[in-house]
């Protein structure tokens, strides 16, 4: 992995777009469900922040219910998932808007994962990345498709330093379950 310079610990927020949502009739938008897909996807995300060894020490959940259970899936693939807080200002959330948030996080925490919604996630990833490996940003720019996970690494003595163009996007993956 490339290192960003600058001062303080190598720092890794991981951006989850939820699952793939159901639009049933009469539902309003912050209780629909996962749609199938989404709750085949959403397990595989997990699993490929495991493999990636990029398990956060924080979570930050919207309290929209497709994101809630995005969350309970990718991390009931984990022995032990980490502390979550289900962050109301998430939802609907715009990059500055989601910035702040993640601004507010403990020093302590290294690796931060940040689940919520279209556009304002990937509107964040594109803000922060200030370069990425290979085609990464070319990818995001294209779509940020749902279960996409976007790990940016940045070195930092505090989450509120976290600045745009900061941040060098390491990777890009859009896990996918199988068929069951």
């Amino acid at each position: 992995m490339i290192e960003r310079a600058g001062r303080g610990p190598l720092r890794r927020l991981v951006v989850l777009r939820h699952a793939k949502s159901a639009r049933p009739a009469d539902v309003p938008d912050h209780e629909r469900p996962l749609a199938p897909r989404g709750r085949r996807d959403a397990p595989a995300a997990g699993r490929a922040l495991a493999e990636a060894d990029c398990l956060p020490g924080l979570a930050l959940c919207s309290t929209a219910v497709r994101a809630r259970r995005t969350w309970e899936l990718a991390a009931g693939q984990w022995g032990t998932p980490p502390p979550v807080r289900h962050e109301p200002r998430l939802y609907h959330a715009d990059a500055r808007e989601l910035l702040d948030v993640v601004r507010e996080v403990p020093g302590d925490v290294e690796t931060l994962l940040l689940i919520g919604h279209n556009p304002g996630l990937e509107d964040l990833v594109l803000a922060l990345a200030g370069d990425g490996l290979d085609d990464t940003l070319d990818r995001v720019r294209a779509k940020f498709p749902t279960s996409a996970i976007a790990v940016l690494s940045w070195r930092g003595a505090a989450w509120r330093d976290l600045a745009p163009g900061s941040a060098l996007l390491t990777s890009l993956t859009v896990p996918r379950g199988g068929r069951r």
